[in-house]
């Protein structure tokens, strides 16, 4: 079976997500990037706890994901989270590319979408809420800056809930690369790609499914039929904490510039810019995600008690 020597080797599955895969109970996985990069401490722990809950509230068992002393974690305890937030950059980004070295040496490691993907699918976990996923970088016709998200969403086999791509990146050509992969873009109520920050933009999804029952048959259906290769269910943010289109685009197009004549690049381009926009509005961006993030969790935890049914 696929990854058996790794899980057994390197992953640890906490008792409470144990339990539940046991009993065949859903669960559903949250990166650790967001809680050591996207957000300051102690608001980054505080979140991670609140997700963790806003999933249990909707019938689910939370896993969160993440490298602690070289070992693989699916499902951390409170101290663990509590690490994460207060070490913050100092806790390696970790992308596929990454995680022998940083399991090798024994350090501390946050999950990005993609080795979240991962390290979920090891675990025999195929619900995945996160904020939004990674992408096309603008300008990346020059640069080739793709984010290692999307290769995995066409390998792995989970499901990713999230608000559509972060919108500091090409969400044009995010959608061509998905669609070349093979990568189903499902729009949750919504027949367009939403932007993160904003509920709509101009590029439309593969398919608009309007109930977790639908989503959930999907996912079943593909891989049971050996379809290899996860998907992206695009979730848009309530319009309450919406940030609006012109606010939030000029935010991003000052950012942008600035990481260009600031020489940041690779995967420091994301926490970089994400900050910066944060700065911009005031802080309006950072609520937004925080609001999002809670958003697509409750919809991954109602996806995944669907899922439950469906593959028993």
């Amino acid at each position: 079976m696929k990854n058996t020597l790794i899980s057994h080797d390197y992953l640890d599955i906490s008792p409470e997500v144990a339990e539940a895969l046991a009993n065949k109970r859903p669960v559903v996985a949250l990166e650790s990037t967001i809680i050591s990069h996207g957000m300051p401490y102690p608001q980054n722990v505080q979140t991670a706890l609140d997700v963790e809950q806003k999933i249990r509230d909707n019938g689910a068992v939370p896993a969160t994901i993440a490298i602690i002393k070289g070992r693989m974690k699916a499902g951390l305890t409170r101290e663990e989270i509590e690490l994460l937030g207060k070490e913050g950059h100092k806790v390696a980004k970790v992308s596929r590319r990454d995680l022998p070295f940083i399991v090798a040496a024994g350090k501390q490691g946050a999950t990005t979408v993609a080795s979240t993907m991962i390290i979920a699918e090891m675990a025999g976990i195929h619900v995945f809420a996160t904020g939004g996923i990674g992408g096309v970088h603008r300008g990346a016709e020059h640069t080739f800056d793709i984010s290692a998200d999307l290769q995995e969403l066409a390998r792995t086999n989970v499901a990713v809930i999230c608000a559509g791509a972060k919108s500091i990146l090409d969400l044009g050509l995010t959608t061509e690369y998905l669609e070349t992969h093979g990568v189903p873009l499902i729009g949750y109520q919504t027949p367009t790609l939403p932007a993160f920050f904003c509920r709509t933009s101009p590029f439309s999804v593969s398919i608009q499914l309007d109930a977790p029952a639908e989503i959930a048959r999907a996912m079943a259906t593909k891989w049971q039929a050996g379809l290899e290769g996860g998907m992206v269910i695009a979730n848009p943010i309530p319009a309450e904490y919406a940030v609006p289109e012109d606010k939030i685009n000029a935010a991003i197009e000052r950012a942008v510039r600035e990481s260009v004549e600031q020489g940041v690049q690779g995967k420091d381009s994301t926490p970089f810019l994400l900050a910066r926009v944060a700065e911009l509005t005031g802080g309006d961006s950072l609520t937004a995600n925080i609001q999002l993030v809670f958003n697509n969790a409750k919809l991954a935890a109602q996806i995944a008690c669907c899922y439950q049914k469906e593959a028993a």
